[in-house]
């Protein structure tokens, strides 16, 4: 049996901002002219990208002296550094910006159970939380939220949307929701403590799983247990014949989860590679030996996203698996988070991440073997399509016929 602790890398992802995370400590500043500084030489040593932006970044070291007095005088001029950048993912945290990331990671939050991004500068629902008052309403991947209480999100960032969106337990949110093809609606959901459940074995109602398969949902891959959870669901059921892995509107997670989950079906090979500022490349390999070498069809949607298509990337490229489904959202970015002073933080873009064939995936996103569209007929049928087709292929591994796979 592989270890799964073997590894000490400690990236993260987000429910509202599908990041890429590793934590640092920075508290080296004790004023808010300190705290300003540090933040412009963290930038300058570690964002990907080494033109920031295309601009002079010495210009902003000095810009605001003998102009920040207060910790909100230095939160203004960082934030508007910071958005010089044109970077959604590389963001400055105040205290309770702070706070609720850090809750998030835990695996709780107040909200609606919703994660949120902007994309080609529409702010976007990338998934609903599995069980939550998002999902229960009817919000779906790849709706644009046009209105936040009535306000326009025109121009607004992704943490603005997220502080608007969450709120105290048993208030009220309306979300004017555009669908494609469909007239805008509003929704209004009363938030609620979310409990953040990364994985379930539950299999939805509409549709019968054989019981000789093993049913997977893994909604999420920030759990600090998500991978001896996973292992432990493969070792309890190795008499199955083969496995289906539910990665739909999974927007990510730990990154060592992605790591430690593949290498439990990779007896070696590349598992993911990560490409630093500088070009430095370190590459993440699957130790010997493997947890099953039974039959894998894992399937993605547009809201897989991040550690999703790590996993998906390494199992599609070492041939471990079939990907049935959509293509996934395009997400190959990792973000640093450093701790700063007074509970404040900045998450900071650093590197950007390969699949094993050397495929950059950012806003292009990973192609499925099988093609399966979930229409919103589908939906309001319950009609899981993509399932169904998920247990067709896996039935005709598991028999040894041949695939037609394009």
């Amino acid at each position: 049996m592989k270890n799964i602790m073997r590894k000490s890398i400690i990236f993260f992802g987000t429910f509202l901002f599908l990041s890429g995370w590793v934590i640092r400590d920075n508290v080296f500043a004790y004023s808010p002219t300190d705290l300003y500084d540090n933040v412009w030489r963290l930038i300058n040593s570690k964002f990907v990208d080494q033109t920031n932006n295309d601009q002079n970044w010495a210009k902003w070291r000095h810009k605001y002296d003998n102009k920040i007095v207060t910790n909100e005088d230095a939160y203004v001029a960082i934030n508007t550094m910071v958005a010089s950048l044109n970077d959604p993912y590389t963001k400055f945290l105040d205290p309770k910006e702070f706070a609720d990331e850090t809750s998030s990671i835990k695996g709780s939050l107040k909200g609606i159970g919703i994660q949120i991004g902007v994309k080609d500068g529409k702010l976007m629902v990338i998934a609903p939380i599995e069980d939550t008052p998002a999902e229960k309403a009817g919000l779906l991947a790849d709706d644009e939220i046009l209105e936040i209480d009535g306000v326009s999100t025109k121009g607004i960032t992704v943490d603005k949307a997220a502080d608007k969106i969450r709120g105290k337990e048993g208030t009220q949110v309306t979300l004017l929701i555009k669908r494609k093809d469909v007239e805008p609606k509003k929704y209004t959901i009363t938030r609620a403590n979310i409990e953040v459940k990364s994985i379930s074995q539950k299999t939805p109602v509409e549709v019968k799983v054989p019981d000789d398969f093993c049913y997977i949902r893994l909604s999420s891959f920030i759990s600090r247990n998500a991978a001896s959870e996973f292992g432990a669901i493969l070792n309890n059921n190795r008499n199955k014949k083969g496995f289906i892995i539910d990665l739909r509107s999974n927007p990510g997670g730990l990154l060592t989860n992605a790591i430690y989950i593949s290498d439990m079906f990779l007896d070696g090979g590349t598992i993911v590679s990560t490409v630093d500022r500088d070009g430095y490349k370190e590459t993440q390999r699957a130790s010997s030996g493997v947890y099953t070498r039974k039959p894998v069809v894992v399937l993605i949607n547009k809201g897989s996203a991040s550690a999703s298509e790590i996993f998906s990337g390494a199992m599609k490229d070492n041939h471990r698996a079939v990907l049935i489904g959509e293509q996934s959202f395009g997400k190959g970015l990792v973000q640093e988070i450093n701790k700063l002073p007074y509970e404040s933080g900045i998450n900071i873009t650093i590197q950007k991440y390969l699949t094993p064939s050397g495929t950059d995936i950012n806003k292009k996103g990973i192609t499925p073997d099988i093609e399966v569209k979930l229409t919103d007929e589908d939906i309001k049928n319950k009609n899981d399509v993509q399932l169904k087709k998920a247990i067709e292929v896996l039935s005709k591994m598991t028999s040894g016929q041949s695939l037609a796979i394009q």
